[in-house]
């Protein structure tokens, strides 16, 4: 009997992706907003163990407590992310939570230094760039589900954009040390898509926006969403992981799915409330 061969991850994708945008998409635009908050903290829960998982290995106190804090940043910057005094006592509580749980939690003197660096940084990175993609929804009125479906366009398309001038054109590596299989010829192919998904926006379904700025935040997005991809790529590769966990098929784990989404919905949010007003 011939064996089955496995799908390829371009089929575990897409398969993936026929599941889950239908899904998201009928929450974003029918459901209601702390529904879509629970679904983007259940996603963030998930990413932020992830995420501790790698810095924290073999300490589950300390893997739950960095993904509480991320999810308690994420509620109450949804709640009363506005107020000043909650923003001023997460920049000053946090890194000083960070070193109380470090303490308590010693382990290997030798990483000590590292590990109250990740849990200081990790709910800011995860909980807040979460958040972002909770508060378009609610901040942006009207138009909030299409900001929020124009952050993901801008890393989708991207990651798309990327994937496929990577595959047929690539050739020079874009940076070798951190992610061996990125080509300039796939970052150029990743910016263009940002471009192509934020115009298509302007033009479909967010038609507040101008085509103008779609542009440049297709640019803006597309290059930093890129690199937020390296950057969680550096953060794997420092601690030896290949994908940050195996929830989603052909996808790796959460963490590996919003790294560039955690750029472009925190740049779509600073869009919506210093330049849209």
């Amino acid at each position: 009997m011939e064996e089955k061969k496995p799908a390829s991850n371009l089929q575990m994708r897409l398969l993936s992706a026929v599941v889950a945008i239908p899904a998201i998409l009928a929450l974003l635009y029918k459901g209601p907003a702390l529904a879509w908050l629970a679904f983007i903290a259940v996603a963030a829960a998930i990413g932020a163990f992830e995420l501790f998982g790698m810095t924290h290995p073999e300490d589950r106190v300390s893997q739950v407590a960095g993904t509480a804090l991320s999810v308690g940043l994420l509620v109450g910057l949804w709640f009363i992310g506005r107020q000043p005094t909650f923003l001023l006592a997460v920049m000053l509580l946090l890194p000083i939570l960070a070193m109380l749980l470090t303490l308590w939690r010693l382990g290997s003197i030798n990483s000590a230094a590292l590990r109250v660096m990740a849990m200081a940084f990790g709910p800011l990175y995860l909980g807040g760039g979460m958040a972002c993609l909770a508060l378009l929804k609610k901040d942006a009125g009207a138009d909030g589900p299409g900001f929020v479906l124009l952050s993901l366009m801008l890393a989708w398309m991207s990651d798309t954009g990327g994937y496929f001038a990577g595959r047929f054109l690539g050739k020079h590596k874009l940076y070798e040390a951190v992610s061996p299989k990125k080509t300039v010829e796939g970052a150029i192919g990743g910016l263009l898509g940002a471009v192509a998904g934020a115009v298509a926006g302007s033009l479909l379904y967010l038609q507040s926006l101008p085509v103008l700025h779609a542009v440049a935040l297709g640019v803006v997005g597309g290059a930093l969403g890129q690199l937020g991809d390296l950057g969680e790529s550096l953060l794997k590769r420092s601690v030896g992981v290949k994908d940050s966990g195996g929830l989603v098929p052909g996808h790796g784990g959460i963490l590996d799915r919003v790294d560039a989404l955690l750029v472009t919905a925190t740049l779509s949010y600073l869009y919506v409330m210093f330049v849209r007003g």
